[in-house]
């Protein structure tokens, strides 16, 4: 898949504190690219980095086929955690004056604009005052003003931050839409549910290193414990209980159903397959439960920054 970011060897230091370490990454066109890490990782450099807010010491960042440079700001919409939307201004009349330091024309801007608050049905905004929203309602305006002028990166740091799970759910879905319109998307957040909903590949940083990154689903693969959770109907199960576990590596489950069943994790050795598991299981009780327990990207997350 053709990159249309590509970060090589990046490193920043502050006086004597490295942000950033020998970093690279390689955002695939039309993909979201979750940039994931504790607080203090290097993330938010990384990206300021990008957005020339800050150029690094060593190593450079390639755009869409050429070394990053002062024009391509246009080709970058930019949604920073911290917001800046002038309290004072008009909804309209900022988002106007916005759109047009982003390289539209006025008139352009105005229809740009209007599509989008009637797409989020917020058109009786346009002559409210910033500091009559909520933080939600001014976080709706802001990210229609990073994404106004169609750019080829789009950038989003904690982007749900202040929505309710209704409009964080909207959001959502807007810039999964984006993507699938081409859009190329870095996103960066600690919700890891989001990560799981959104995500197409991901870089993990620790401490100004990255630690991890790929394909979620192929990272999620090398991840994999072998192991099933597996629901048992029986009426001796601990003669059941006894005879699995002299078998398989077995521990207790805790999962939610309308049945006392056994509840066990039991993980499968290399030799070992699901459905000889299952098969198994079949012929000693009633399989009412057996799921993969496949790691979530959370689960990876902590793993990962604990091993290192």
């Amino acid at each position: 898949m053709e990159n249309l970011l590509i970060a090589e060897s990046v490193s920043k230091n502050f006086g004597d504190f490295t942000a950033l370490n020998n970093v690279s990454i390689s955002v695939p066109k039309g993909s979201v690219f979750g940039l994931l890490g504790p607080n203090g990782a290097g993330k938010t450099t990384l990206i300021r980095i990008i957005n020339q807010i800050t150029m690094p010491d060593t190593g450079k960042i390639v755009l869409d086929g050429e070394p990053l440079q002062s024009h391509h700001i246009k080709d970058i919409g930019y949604l920073p955690e911290e917001r800046g939307l002038y309290k004072s201004m008009r909804v309209g009349e900022q988002a106007l004056y916005l759109a047009q330091l982003k390289g539209l024309s006025h008139r352009e801007a105005k229809s740009r604009l209007k599509w989008w608050f009637e797409r989020l049905e917020i058109g009786d905004w346009w002559n409210k005052k910033i500091q009559e929203l909520s933080k939600g309602m001014a976080q709706k305006i802001q990210f229609i003003v990073t994404v106004l002028h169609q750019p080829k990166l789009l950038i989003f740091d904690e982007p749900f931050s202040g929505f309710d799970p209704i409009n964080a759910n909207l959001i959502k879905d807007e810039i999964l839409r984006l993507r699938d319109e081409g859009s190329t998307i870095i996103f960066s957040t600690h919700r890891m549910e989001s990560v799981e909903e959104m995500c197409d590949h991901i870089a993990l940083l620790h401490e100004s290193n990255k630690i991890l990154d790929g394909k979620l689903n192929d990272i999620k693969q090398q991840y994999r414990t072998n192991t099933y959770e597996v629901g048992l109907n029986i009426d001796d199960k601990e003669t059941l209980h006894k005879e699995l576990s002299s078998k398989f590596s077995v521990t207790q489950a805790d999962f939610r159903s309308i049945r006392e069943e056994l509840k066990l994790n039991i993980t499968l050795n290399g030799n070992e397959t699901a459905n000889g598991l299952l098969n198994y299981l079949t012929s000693k009780a009633e399989v009412s439960h057996f799921v993969e327990l496949i790691p979530s990207a959370n689960d990876i997350f902590i793993r990962t920054v604990e091993e290192n």
